[in-house]
């Protein structure tokens, strides 16, 4: 005898992980990419949209950020380190209140398997690092202005089941717009 699709729903279950059972008292873990630390430093666009997405990014900085603990990797520090001094200067000055997570083997096999399994393209291998990090180390949200191959919605569904595939969940990508409720 056949059981009904509402059965089926019912009869499944998922194991729970840490983040599933939220604690209000526990701030949420945030990995800072590269790109939002490049608009919260960066001189005004003439650029509407880039613009725009700078005032976000300072306005979650300013007001958001001791809501959260902050995160970024080594792959950060370096992408920040080239370029004018003084840009330079202020984008390292933005990380002197977040905590550093190791580039580990595990983040660098998930990047790997990231590329491999087509979630991500080879020619942004950084990109795959940025996620691999994130999630291996247990974010809540990965923090970015990358929609090119990160925050985007096209490519999110497979980030995320290769990730559960590997053993890992994966940390909730958005903007600094989307993350300034919550």
């Amino acid at each position: 005898m056949l059981m009904s699709p509402m059965h089926w729903r019912l009869s499944v279950t998922f194991p729970l992980s840490a983040r599933t059972l939220y604690n209000k008292s526990m701030k949420s873990k945030v990995y800072i990419e590269t790109s939002v630390i490049s608009y919260l430093a960066a001189r005004p666009s003439r650029d509407i949209l880039v613009a725009a997405n700078q005032q976000v990014t300072q306005e979650w900085w300013q007001d958001r950020r001791e809501q959260f603990d902050l995160f970024v990797s080594q792959l950060v520090e370096q992408e920040i380190s080239s370029g004018d001094k003084d840009a330079v200067s202020k984008r390292q000055q933005a990380l002197t209140n977040c905590s550093f997570l190791d580039i580990t083997p595990e983040a660098i096999q998930l990047a790997e398997r990231l590329i491999d399994q087509n979630a991500i393209p080879n020619q942004a291998a950084e990109d795959a690092l940025h996620i691999a990090v994130a999630t291996v180390s247990g974010m809540d949200y990965l923090l970015t202005w990358n929609f090119k191959h990160i925050a985007n919605a096209a490519m999110r569904a497979n980030i995320e089941l290769v990730c559960r595939l590997n053993g890992y969940e994966p940390p909730v990508i958005c903007s600094p717009m989307e993350l300034m409720e919550v």
